[in-house]
């Protein structure tokens, strides 16, 4: 085993791996047999990369609806202005 190695911070990488790997939250909890959001969130880590995956997500995202959005925008009254009576 390497230096400083913990067998318990394999629970931190095995509910990081599991999110990742499209797990949801209680999909974790029910796999280290936790109760508690809040304790399973404690074990799940994000990093440089996954930040990345997200922003490349969020790009592609917007860049696909951006127009759509941009003309829906321009059509339809919003929210605020339908209360306004605008």
């Amino acid at each position: 085993m390497p230096e400083g190695f913990r067998f318990y911070d394999l629970r931190h990488t095995g509910h990081t791996l599991s999110i990742r790997s499209g797990a949801t939250l209680k999909d974790t909890m029910v796999r280290a047999g936790q109760s508690s959001e809040k304790a399973a969130l404690i074990y799940q880590h994000s990093d440089e990369e996954r930040e990345e995956e997200v922003a490349a997500a969020l790009d592609a995202t917007v860049r696909r609806l951006g127009r759509r959005l941009v003309r829906k925008a321009t059509e339809v009254p919003s929210g605020t202005d339908l209360v306004r009576g605008q």
